[in-house]
């Protein structure tokens, strides 16, 4: 173990992390193949854009609607209690619209009913997985498992959609039954994580508290900036929900062609997280930031013009390696300079700006598409992404002059 500690894979030689990561990975891999099946299926059913827009929505709403309570419940209760209930919801949905593919649909009522349920669970699972995380390595192996707790996710981006795709092909049953065995699997190996102490700190739950997370971030220029940034480029930026339509009408490719599309993105993040484990960013950090958010915008547009396959899997890839770039920069500053008594709650905060930058940006994406068009809506959100990067260098100075990821003293 000491030798593996001193490797870039040193958060491994850590059991509980290994245990962690692998339960998340398995979580995420289900939900991807979840959020391909559904996908396809919805606008097969429909042919209409705006349904995955909605998609989008019912799974951002949760979020907000639960931001008060889940990052207060994550710092209070046990994480990994919290974590394995969510788990056991995600499980009950990914078989209720197994249910409903078996007998059959007519409408896609039951599956946006279903994602409602989902996106409750997902709103728990996100602030206390992410404050967990802080108690399972040592402080000087943090970026470290930072940078491979996100690939975790990026890697199941990456097997997850294919795997989606191809499943689906064979039929919706199969791509949720395994989705199902995945969650099972998450939750049998996060049992095995032990559960950390509780913050030296609990205070009674009042209003001041609730709302403590928001009011860090507000005085926190710096964590603000870079919340705040990722939020606007990828609600504008995001062109995940219409991707059932560039695979079907656009670059005419079927299910898997959807799976490897949903996939792109996770190849390009995967190698960068692994670029970045072993040649972590040492400076000019907020400047690197606003460069790859910028970039981000620019592979949008690439990909929205596109009408070759190869052209638009390359540009995906892309996207998510500069993504990837933001994401290390952006949770590093989040959880180094965060105490760990308001982790939770700074974390559900978070979760919802990430929510509305991916869900509701898909909400925007589909139903920009279906009032402008397709490949429009796409590449007016990548131009506002550019726009985004740009702005917030001036916005936020404190942002743009990090030089070091380390935790402010």
């Amino acid at each position: 173990m000491d030798n593996l500690e001193s490797t870039r894979l040193a958060a491994f030689s850590h059991k509980p992390f290994v245990y962690y990561w692998a339960a998340r990975f398995c979580a995420t891999f289900a939900v991807q193949i979840v959020s391909v099946s559904v996908a396809w299926q919805v606008y097969d059913l429909t042919r209409n854009p705006k349904d995955l827009g909605l998609i989008g929505l019912v799974q951002f709403l949760p979020l907000l609607l639960l931001v008060l309570v889940t990052g207060t419940v994550a710092d209070r209760y046990g994480r990994r209690r919290v974590m394995s209930l969510s788990l056991c919801l995600q499980i009950l949905c990914a078989s209720s619209v197994l249910f409903f593919s078996w007998r059959g649909l007519s409408s896609p009522m039951p599956i946006f009913v279903a994602l409602t349920l989902l996106a409750i669970a997902r709103a728990f699972f996100g602030p206390a997985s992410q404050a967990l995380l802080g108690g399972l390595v040592p402080m000087h192996l943090f970026v470290n498992a930072v940078s491979w707790n996100s690939s975790a996710w990026q890697i199941a981006s990456i097997v997850g959609p294919v795997a989606g795709g191809l499943l689906y092909g064979v039929g919706s049953t199969v791509a949720y039954s395994v989705a199902v065995i995945m969650l099972v699997t998450s939750l049998l190996l996060l049992l095995r994580v032990p559960e950390p102490p509780p913050p030296k700190e609990i205070r009674r739950v009042t209003t001041s508290s609730v709302f403590e997370g928001l009011h860090f971030i507000r005085k926190q220029k710096v964590v603000l900036g870079a919340i705040s940034l990722d939020l606007f480029a990828v609600l504008l930026g995001g062109a995940v929900a219409l991707m059932p339509v560039y695979a079907r009408d656009i670059l005419e490719l079927g299910p898997w062609g959807l799976g490897f599309l949903r996939a792109a993105p996770g190849i390009g993040a995967v190698l960068t997280a692994a670029f970045l484990a072993t040649s972590p960013i040492r400076d000019h950090a907020g400047r690197i930031l606003l460069v790859f958010v910028g970039l981000f915008g620019v592979f949008t547009i690439l990909f929205g013009v596109s009408t070759l396959a190869w052209l638009s899997i390359i540009a995906l890839a892309l996207i998510g390696a500069a993504d990837m770039v933001s994401v290390v920069i952006r949770e590093t500053l989040l959880q180094l300079w965060t105490p760990d008594a308001v982790r939770g709650r700074v974390n559900a905060v978070n979760m919802v700006f990430l929510g509305a930058s991916n869900e509701l940006g898909e909400f925007r994406a589909g139903f920009m598409a279906a009032w402008i068009g397709v490949v429009p809506a796409v590449v007016f959100g990548g131009v506002g992404a550019v726009a985004v990067a740009v702005a917030s260098a001036w916005l936020f100075p404190q942002l743009r002059d990090v030089r070091y990821l380390n935790k402010p003293e």
